[in-house]
């Protein structure tokens, strides 16, 4: 399992220590808006606390809790998954932010290193990512790492905003 880090985050892969943090942000109707529409019970946060940890052991990747570096506070989650779930779908990646960790450059820092890591480890051919199409400010963020608007599909039992972006892509963002 593999921990990323940036120059203020620890990316650690999501284990049974991140609980109280995930919960604390899962919890929050904000974030949990365009993911489930509902905040997540403890039950919940702890399905995809054991989730991740067997996507970690059959795929070598999937969610990592953001580490603030400075407060060692879980601020956050974000993933390398298989789209829609289904190895024979690409890979794709996406992120959550506790409320009060909103529009600090979290996100994009996270999703930056995230990338490599698919692009670089994994040798990714491409990557996508999905958000409701109200969430602009994930839209912003996958703009921001070089991704293209593909148009709207169907994932999640929802609707989305569908952005992508191929390894010549990632390496021309890079030079």
């Amino acid at each position: 399992m593999t921990t990323l880090t940036t120059a203020r985050l620890r990316l650690e892969p999501m284990n049974d220590s991140h609980f109280d943090g995930l919960f604390h942000m899962n919890s929050q109707v904000e974030v949990m808006q365009y993911i489930t529409g509902k905040p997540d019970t403890p039950e919940d946060t702890q399905a995809m606390i054991e989730r991740v940890k067997s996507r970690w052991i059959e795929y070598g990747f999937s969610w990592w809790s953001f580490i603030e570096t400075e407060s060692n506070e879980v601020i956050g989650a974000g993933c390398i998954q298989h789209l829609g779930r289904d190895p024979a779908n690409p890979l794709e990646t996406g992120w959550r932010l506790r409320k009060e960790s909103w529009n600090k450059g979290y996100a994009s820092e996270a999703a930056q290193a995230m990338a490599a890591f698919a692009f670089e480890n994994l040798k990714a051919e491409s990557l996508c990512a999905v958000c409701h199409q109200d969430n602009h400010g994930s839209a912003h963020v996958m703009k921001k790492l070089g991704m293209r608007y593909r148009g709207i599909e169907s994932w999640y039992d929802m609707d989305t905003a569908v952005y992508s972006m191929d390894r010549a892509d990632w390496l021309a963002n890079q030079a």
